[in-house]
């Protein structure tokens, strides 16, 4: 047997161990970083029977999951416990276990620095984790969102700096996070899965996993680089429509237009249309991210993404727009922004969620501080918080601090709150979330 054939009949023998192993549920599964996306897709995984190793450098996190204690919205508590209680799942700070495990998830932030660039750190820092204990038949499978090409330029390189070679003695995919946190139809679970390997068979053998633990279609690509870009697209496509709803609400502002009527009429088409709202800026880990990994890896090919940018700078201008249209209307009142006592309600990025990454309304308190703005929050879903250097504590929303403040600005609309007693005792509500649909009153103003 020549030495190619050795090598090819090792391969088959490694790649059917690891399918059968799959298949079987046998699989050990590693999940490096159990944050909003991590945890939940180590929940599901054990739940379906794998055994799961979950990696993470926060102490805190590891007990709590070790402790069956849940921090993350999306996942149900009863899950939690329940695969700890049957010992489906553990948690760790130690890297070394990856040895153990047969399949490693890597599920880390891909945040910007601050020149809006793409900061691939910890992409690298787990990949070089993983590379010390990688072991032949392992799968190591992306899902962090990034630019198209990570997979290949960076994960890929650092594995094979161990001798071992991606599609003989490893395999690698990316297979994009689909989180959409408070989402009450689409989870983890049933949200449908894109997956793309570096060979054939790795886009085979990550497919067979996620179609053993998802109730949802898994959609295999050419390539992890199709993969990823599919990923932005679908980030970029929201990212560009909500600027598109930001612009309209700033030009029916301006023309005395409810531009929250304006869309519901555009959402009795059948076709054609889809429905994007307007806001006081963007917030998450994705939309307002994601589109900037793009136009980054857009100027190494020469190629300048004016559509992307130019969204970009209308949803990064709304927290300013909000604010000065606050102004306006305290103004009408005859009170000025500086010394005014206002009242924010909701620094989430989104509805009844605790997630603050990103938000929005921290550019709304930098903007309203700088203003001169006397600032009182409320959020019943994150009762306190650090930023810039400073604590903030949510204040309970009683009828006296209705009374007491100049003015309330809805920046979440949270279902917590009672819009109408809001309106009814407030002097001035400004409602960039449409949460007062239905409420009319002079006092009331929406974006």
């Amino acid at each position: 047997m020549s030495t190619l054939e050795k090598v090819v009949k090792e391969y088959q023998v490694i790649s059917e161990v690891l399918q059968t192993k799959i298949d079987n549920k046998e699989a050990v599964i590693g999940v490096v970083g159990l944050g909003y996306v991590g945890l939940p897709l180590a929940v599901e995984k054990a739940k379906e029977g794998y055994q799961v190793v979950g990696f993470d450098i926060q102490q805190e996190r590891v007990d709590m999951v070790n402790e069956g204690k849940n921090y993350i919205g999306d996942v149900v508590d009863a899950d939690l416990e329940g695969i700890v209680e049957d010992e489906m799942i553990v948690a760790t700070t130690d890297y070394q276990k990856i040895e153990e495990v047969d399949i490693v998830a890597i599920c880390v932030p891909t945040p910007l620095d601050q020149y809006h660039q793409p900061n691939t750190e910890y992409v690298e820092t787990s990949t070089e984790d993983i590379a010390k204990y990688l072991h032949r038949g392992m799968l190591v499978i992306l899902e962090s969102t990034t630019y198209p090409g990570t997979t290949e330029e960076i994960v890929m390189p650092i594995l094979e700096e161990t001798g071992l070679k991606c599609g003989e003695d490893f395999f690698l995919a990316f297979s994009p996070e689909r989180v959409d946190p408070g989402n009450k139809v689409y989870k983890t679970k049933n949200t449908p899965k894109v997956v793309g390997g570096m060979t054939p068979k790795c886009t085979e053998l990550a497919a067979a996993l996620y179609e053993n633990v998802l109730d949802s279609d898994v959609h295999t690509v050419s390539s992890p680089a199709v993969a990823e870009m599919e990923k932005i697209l679908e980030n970029t496509f929201r990212n560009i429509n909500i600027a598109l709803a930001n612009e309209m609400a700033i030009l029916c502002d301006k023309m005395g237009i409810d531009v929250w009527e304006v869309i519901e009429a555009a959402k009795t088409k059948p076709y054609g249309f889809m429905a994007f709202y307007p806001g006081p800026g963007l917030g998450g880990h994705c939309i307002p991210i994601d589109p900037f990994y793009l136009t980054w890896k857009a100027r190494e090919h020469d190629y300048h993404t004016r559509l992307i940018e130019l969204a970009g700078e209308i949803n990064n201008s709304m927290p300013n727009f909000v604010v000065d249209r606050l102004m306006k209307l305290l103004n009408k009142s005859k009170k000025a922004l500086n010394g005014a006592k206002v009242l924010l309600l909701g620094v989430a990025y989104k509805k009844n969620i605790d997630d603050l990454r990103m938000s929005p309304s921290l550019k709304l308190i930098d903007e309203l501080e700088e203003g001169g703005a006397e600032l009182i929050y409320n959020d019943p879903y994150i009762p306190e918080f650090e930023h810039q250097g400073v604590n903030y504590n949510s204040q309970e929303v009683t009828s006296e601090l209705l009374e007491d403040v100049d003015a309330v600005l809805i920046a979440t609309a949270h279902s917590d709150y009672d819009y109408q007693e809001i309106v009814d005792k407030a002097q001035i509500v400004f409602d960039t979330r449409n949460g007062t649909a239905g409420i009319k009153a002079e006092n009331l103003y929406r974006l």
